[in-house]
């Protein structure tokens, strides 16, 4: 049998319209590549090589800084009154302030016991703490759990107080601010707030409590939030929630006008795992150690803008009443409250120094804590690396000098990576990741910054605790079922399809070899738009 060829199996006319699509395409391309698509992606380029030297000025002011510090800091208790609280016997607890904690939950089965635990282990006398467990979960089995747990600690003489609410309006700070209309509040003076996934030592309070006592001008001691041994249950499809983003005003009577806030993953609600769990969870720990062994300890140390971490902290009571308490306009009401305070002219402290708010360091918060570390290192990410640079390959006319591709990243990267030293190693798998997660934090900046539908809502990730490793041993234990179509994540899947193909056609026509990189950026991107990182759970 004779072979046929291309030309003998598809008709004339069809072979002839498809080199006129060809050929039309071909035409168009050229018509509006030279005055139109060069001219806005140099603009593009100049535009992020500008924000990519803003963040790098940061990180290198930021690494310096710790640097310093590290080598001529001095600690919290030389800088700042501390004395311990001493017993006296003839005023008996009286030296002690009240203090109230305050755990808010929200169907927390795995790890209420271990928080409600913790809390009531506090080496503080009995009559001079209340603890205030705050249930807003609306499972009615953990709720009765919880509410067990509680009387459970009262029969052992635990001042622990079970509170819930009919209705979860404002999430956290709902259920914050709810708790603090209690009569029994009152006779406090500060309250210490943990959330279900972190676990005091029994001397917190000991440790935090006399900075507040000695020293009048502070509103909150913020202490590290460490890692606990914590799962995370999340799918893609919702992280950009998780990634939360809020649209924030704040009157600033010496700048003037308003400014825009946004606050990322890393503080907003839980994204912390055990680090040792999985890859994911590994680097989940490089990016949030970052935050808090570098731009919290440089904040506090040049007196600049620190936000408060959601838990791990103590706040004067006082102060969150002068500040306006907590607010429900935000779902991200720590900082929200922690910006309120500073304007108040508070002082934070946080490991070694305390902020004095001035004009030029409100300044100085918008401009680097919101602008750069907020927006800019969140934009550029992904705006630059996944879509402008990988567009210059299509477009040879347009070149990026190396040092806006090569150099200032490295250095970022390897900035960004000191703060967890024992994954050094993991740094490529990294900055792949991080770049995935770019997107979602790209989308939430501008859900925030347009005040869409979605940029309050609140979805709480699960605290499996060690669950996981008592479940891996059931061999009865059953996965859920789904459908393959509910684990493919189509914006991921689209950027790593248009990666690839800006990476074949680097491979074939360019000459900087930026298809390596394109390459693995795009295995990163399918592989999560497959659905093939985290646990998955089904969206019914």
């Amino acid at each position: 049998m004779e072979r046929l060829t291309s030309t003998q199996m598809i008709p004339d006319a069809f072979q002839g319209a498809r080199d006129d699509v060809t050929v039309q395409f071909a035409i168009i391309w050229d018509q509006i590549k030279a005055p139109l698509i060069v001219p806005l992606l140099r603009l593009a380029v100049a535009i992020c090589l500008i924000m990519s030297l803003m963040l790098f000025i940061e990180r290198v002011y930021m690494g310096v800084v710790i640097m310093l510090v590290k080598l001529f800091g001095r600690k919290p208790d030389r800088r700042y009154r501390w004395e311990a609280i001493k017993d006296d016997v003839e005023v008996g607890n009286s030296t002690y302030p009240m203090v109230l904690v305050q755990i808010p939950m929200y169907n927390e089965r795995e790890v209420y016991q271990l928080s409600i635990g913790a809390a009531c282990g506090l080496s503080w006398p009995s009559d001079r703490v209340i603890i205030q467990v705050l249930d807003d979960s609306t499972d009615p089995t953990i709720k009765d759990m919880v509410e067990l747990e509680c009387q459970r600690w009262a029969s052992k003489g635990i001042n622990i107080k079970y509170e819930i609410r009919d209705n979860r309006n404002g999430y956290k700070s709902g259920a914050l601010k709810e708790g603090m209309k209690r009569s029994y509040v009152k006779s406090c003076d500060y309250v210490a707030i943990f959330d279900a996934d972190f676990q005091p030592e029994p001397d917190f309070l000991r440790r935090t409590i006399p900075f507040l006592v000695h020293n009048p001008e502070l509103a909150l001691v913020q202490t590290r939030w460490k890692f606990g041994n914590l799962a995370l249950i999340t799918t893609f499809s919702h992280l950009n929630l998780a990634v939360i983003t809020f649209w924030f005003h704040s009157s600033l009577e010496t700048v003037g006008g308003s400014f825009v806030g946004f606050w990322d993953f890393g503080l907003a609600a839980a994204l912390l795992v055990n680090a040792d769990e999985c890859l994911m969870t590994r680097m989940q720990e490089m990016s949030l150690d970052y935050h808090f062994t570098v731009e919290q300890e440089v904040g506090s140390s040049t007196y600049a803008f620190f936000g408060f971490n959601g838990t791990a902290g103590v706040w004067r009571i006082d102060a969150i009443n002068e500040a306006g308490g907590w607010k429900d306009r935000t779902t991200v009401e720590d900082m929200d409250l922690a910006v309120r305070a500073s304007l108040k002219g508070w002082k934070f402290l946080y490991l070694s120094s305390v902020k004095k708010v001035t004009s030029w360091k409100k300044v100085h918060v918008i401009y680097s804590f919101f602008m750069v570390r907020k927006i800019v290192a969140h934009l550029v990410t992904f705006i630059f690396y996944c879509v402008v640079l990988p567009a210059t390959v299509l477009v040879p006319e347009v070149e990026v000098p190396k040092w806006g591709a090569v150099y200032i990243p490295s250095i970022i990267t390897i900035l960004n990576a000191v703060g967890t030293p024992r994954s050094l190693h993991l740094l490529v798998f990294w900055i792949l990741f991080e770049n995935v997660m770019s997107l979602h934090r790209t989308k939430a900046t501008f859900i925030g910054l347009l005040e869409a539908g979605r940029v309050n809502e609140w979805i709480v990730t699960e605290k499996l605790g060690d669950a996981l490793k008592g479940k891996a041993n059931n061999k009865a234990a059953k996965k859920p079922r789904f459908r393959f179509g509910e684990r493919l994540h189509l914006l991921e899947l689209g950027t790593g399809a248009y990666l690839f193909f800006c990476g074949c056609y680097d491979a074939v026509f360019g000459k900087n070899h930026y298809f390596i990189y394109l390459y693995a950026q795009a295995i990163a991107f399918f592989i999560v738009g497959f659905g093939c990182v985290g646990t998955f759970v089904p969206h019914s």
